[in-house]
């Protein structure tokens, strides 16, 4: 298979604060005590895809991410980590790295994507259909995509959902129409020639870009270097692609030419629906509109084809890209799809590391895990949560869906609930946290009572 997989792996994700820090980027941030894109390259390994280019924003995050990983895929993996600017985007990153892009085909998968899904089903179909892009599509999760931003805490109830508007021809395998967030607010527009072409289109808000897209890489370059204002995949360079599709200018190499915004059809004619059904196992309506109206082929009409890959409502596909999602992920993989985790559970359903020690009348309930080394005193009690390694945890405290990173120490009668403490987080005696961040290495003082709070340290400049 004949592809470059490209992991863009973000760098120190401002909607993730104070979940990072200056010593863990969004890619190390732990899903069930594993960092989040080790589960990206492990499912790509798995799928017999072993070399990546990993694409990290901000050269200290970027050293933070390559040493973790010479570390972890020794003799494993062939990956090669490339530093870009903060803040270039999606596409900007693809860009600052246009040199080491090489292959006929270039796979594009964000480092925080959470998967069962195979990548080389949307590489088979991108193949099938020869296509300029193929992006997966998944379901939308029931509590609605989360896109951006933090929806923990204080947040929770004021961020708007995203939703996505995404247009399909009636063989649900290419892409008409696409929009997201704010656009979907408006009035729907869709490029007249395509609807002309395919005769109708299925209108669908139950799905959304799960940023993952297999790109012709001549066409992805030469829209890059043509649109140097396009930052992001999804809002940029994907429309751009599926508004153009029937008008596009691709020479015999496959590069993709300037869009003519205010060019019109040719023809008015109409390809009726009865006859794309009817070639749809031979001919895409791409084929059939390039053809024209006399169905002559002496000199046909440029197209590129925008597919589709769309996920089973069975498959898992979230991906890590707030401080909710973050908690949510790492509820699913130690819960309902604990396949993804990698690990072996219990009979009890939990992960208990052999070097882990509970004290008397401790509880470690069922989608629970207590990592390598850590101590929990007497009476305690942890329920539908991840405790780190080389954790220090008194007697009497109660942990209720959260998250506990590594070193931390929770002092006696603690009770926490709903909430994220990072990494050497100290709490006193008798802290009651519930939905609240606290930032590596914070102390909260004895008997401190926090709700809907984010506790951090003040990063040094």
């Amino acid at each position: 298979m004949d592809f470059q997989v490209v992991v863009l792996a973000g760098g120190f994700s401002k909607s993730l604060v104070p979940l990072v820090s200056k010593d863990v980027p969004k890619a190390l941030l732990p899903v069930a005590n594993r960092p989040v894109l080790s589960y990206v390259l492990e499912h790509f390994e798995e799928n017999n895809l072993k070399d990546f280019i990993v694409v990290v924003e901000g050269e200290s995050a970027a050293l933070l991410v390559g040493g973790w990983i010479s570390n972890a895929y020794v003799d494993r993996l062939h990956v090669e980590v490339a530093a870009v600017p903060e803040d270039v985007g999606t596409a900007g990153a693809l860009r600052a790295i246009d040199h080491h892009l090489t292959a006929k085909d270039i796979l594009v998968v964000s480092g925080d994507l959470i998967s069962d899904i195979p990548p080389g089903a949307v590489a088979a179909a991108h193949r099938r259909h020869d296509a300029a892009v193929t992006a997966m599509l998944c379901s939308t999760p029931i509590s609605g995509p989360s896109e951006s931003g933090s929806s923990g805490g204080k947040d929770k109830a004021k961020k708007p959902a995203h939703h996505n508007i995404i247009g399909l021809d009636p063989t649900k395998q290419f892409l008409l129409h696409v929009a997201s967030g704010a656009e979907v607010e408006k009035d729907i527009r869709v490029q007249k020639s395509i609807l002309r072409a395919v005769g109708q289109m299925e209108i669908r808000a139950d799905l959304m870009d799960a940023h993952m897209y297999a790109f012709k890489r001549t066409v992805l370059q030469e829209v890059l270097n043509e649109k140097e204002n396009f930052l992001s995949l999804r809002r940029d360079v994907l429309p751009y692609l599926v508004r153009s599709q029937l008008r596009s200018e691709v020479s015999q190499n496959g590069v993709l030419a300037e869009e003519n915004g205010n060019s019109k059809d040719v023809s008015d004619s109409k390809v009726m629906l009865s006859q794309l059904l009817t070639n749809a196992s031979t001919q895409s309506f791409h084929e059939l509109y390039a053809l024209g109206p006399d169905a002559s082929a002496m000199s046909p009409r440029k197209t590129h084809k925008c597919c589709v890959y769309i996920a089973s409502k069975s498959n898992y596909c979230v991906r890590l890209n707030s401080i909710q999602a973050f908690s949510d992920i790492n509820r699913d993989v130690i819960g309902d799809a604990s396949h993804l985790s990698g690990y072996s559970f219990s009979p009890q359903n939990n992960i208990i590391h052999p070097t882990a020690e509970l004290g008397s009348k401790t509880t470690v309930g069922p989608h629970c895990m207590l990592g390598e080394g850590s101590q929990m005193g007497d009476k305690c009690s942890v329920k539908k949560s991840v405790i780190g390694r080389h954790c220090r945890i008194g007697s009497n405290v109660k942990v209720v869906n959260s998250v506990i990173m590594d070193h931390v120490t929770i002092g006696d009668g603690c009770s926490i609930q709903g909430s994220v403490v990072c990494s050497n987080v100290q709490l006193q005696e008798r802290v009651v946290l519930k939905d609240c961040q606290v930032g590596a290495g914070y102390v909260v003082s004895a008997g401190s009572e926090y709700k809907g709070e984010s506790l951090a340290k003040k990063e040094k400049q």
